[in-house]
């Protein structure tokens, strides 16, 4: 069996807002999340490290009433609360209840898999403390359902009745995007009718900040927190933290068709391999990601040519952005210069599990509306960086088909996804 698979329902909780019409105009117009920290006091920690892309905002009751909203409060770890809220809207935007109502999809043929990179680290920071300062008897008796990396989609799963495959993926900043690989060929051949899937962080807390800049991930730059992410630019020193989920619906092509679902777009293909190098730092030729990036494009019976845009994982490490450079030209050769390549964490931060969601976002408003976005903070050109990067302000690309979402983390994960513009 070998079925078309295609994105119908999108949800989101992002830095850049929760309506994805929004995020995808604030996306186009070059508009940054990035702001200082105040979700907790980076002073009482005495950190150095105090921007982020964080949802300050954010509350579970905005999106289920007040009962529901207060018991889901105490059960879960923030992780799983942006989860549910993206998941929420991608399920009512793709209709997806009252297709399983009317009997087109079953229940027990509807999976939900989610990437985390990290999991529930506020829950297991907070009851450590407890657990030192206060006395065994002050550990939460939720703590294990709330940390666990699997709740989120489990979660999901009992909230909207969902009995198909329910399962978490970590893979570090690739968590999401593999979901989505996984999800994709689960609908290609015929292991699920529909899955909810994509990917959710929460790690901006003092333990993981602090961890991230100690090991001289983060941006050091002083500079205004929008200014601070500038990837592929020669002035980039370090990624923003950044937190958030993305969730899509994803189904086979005639179903979405037979039922008048709205469709996004189309996921051809996709790939994933292993540096095999080091823990942190990607392969220092690109090796392992330009293979993923050609695995894929074959199994989406596509030439190398045919690939218009890249959506790069870009987080504005100096590593990390000349390496996946050299992997995208080790990859596709001299059609390297030819491709259009931006990174939206200049805007959003890198929301680590969601930053490959994220990017899918953002590429399916690239292709629906044939304008790239653009890479904001690009200033100073890297003579190891010399693609087009659509520095600055999103560009026009008329009759744009093809495009690639690159994650890449750490552990030494590739991960790539190619889509389609749905005409």
């Amino acid at each position: 069996m070998d079925r078309r698979v295609v994105i119908t329902g999108i949800g989101a909780v992002t830095p850049l807002g929760d309506e994805v019409k929004q995020i995808g105009s604030n996306l186009m117009e070059g508009v940054s999340g990035i702001k200082n920290i105040s979700i907790f006091n980076p002073e009482e920690f005495n950190m150095d490290a105090k921007i982020a892309g964080e949802i300050s905002d954010f509350s579970i009751g905005n999106y289920f009433p007040k009962e529901k909203a207060d018991s889901m409060f105490k059960d879960m770890d923030r992780v799983s609360l942006f989860c549910m809220a993206a998941s929420k809207g991608a399920i009512e935007d793709s209709q997806l209840l009252p297709a399983i109502k009317s009997g087109v999809f079953r229940a027990e043929n509807v999976s939900i898999f989610v990437g985390t990179g990290i999991g529930g680290i506020t829950t297991t920071s907070d009851d450590i403390y407890k657990l030192i300062n206060l006395g065994p008897k002050k550990v939460g008796v939720r703590s294990i359902i709330r940390l666990m990396p699997n709740a989120p989609a489990g979660q999901v799963g009992i909230e909207f009745g969902l009995k198909g495959q329910a399962k978490s993926e970590s893979t570090a900043c690739a968590s999401g995007l593999d979901a989505m690989l996984d999800a994709f060929y689960n609908i290609k051949f015929g292991l699920a009718d529909a899955i909810v899937t994509g990917g959710t962080e929460a790690c901006l807390m003092p333990l993981a900040v602090t961890s991230f800049y100690n090991m001289r991930a983060l941006s050091r730059r002083n500079v205004s927190p929008e200014l601070a992410c500038c990837p592929f630019s020669a002035e980039r020193d370090g990624f923003i933290m950044s937190e958030g989920a993305v969730m899509f619906v994803v189904e086979e092509l005639e179903s979405a068709k037979k039922r008048g679902a709205n469709i996004y777009a189309e996921i051809l293909g996709g790939a994933g391999t292993c540096d095999a190098y080091h823990i942190t730092a990607p392969h220092e030729t690109g090796e392992g990601a330009a293979r993923a990036f050609k695995q894929a494009m074959e199994r989406s019976k596509l030439n190398l040519e045919d690939l218009q845009y890249i959506h790069a994982h870009g987080t504005s490490t100096p590593l990390n952005d000349a390496r996946e450079t050299a992997a995208i030209k080790l990859g596709f050769g001299e059609h390297a210069y030819k491709l259009w390549v931006s990174s939206t964490k200049s805007m959003t931060g890198h929301m680590i599990g969601a930053a490959g969601p994220m990017g899918v976002l953002a590429t399916v408003k690239a292709l629906q509306s044939e304008v790239v976005p653009p890479t904001i903070n690009y200033n100073k050109p890297d003579p190891a960086c010399d693609l087009n990067y659509v520095p600055n302000e999103a560009k026009e690309y008329k009759n744009l088909e093809y495009a690639m979402v690159n994650s890449l983390g750490f552990g030494g994960h590739n991960t790539c996804l190619v889509l389609k513009a749905f005409k």
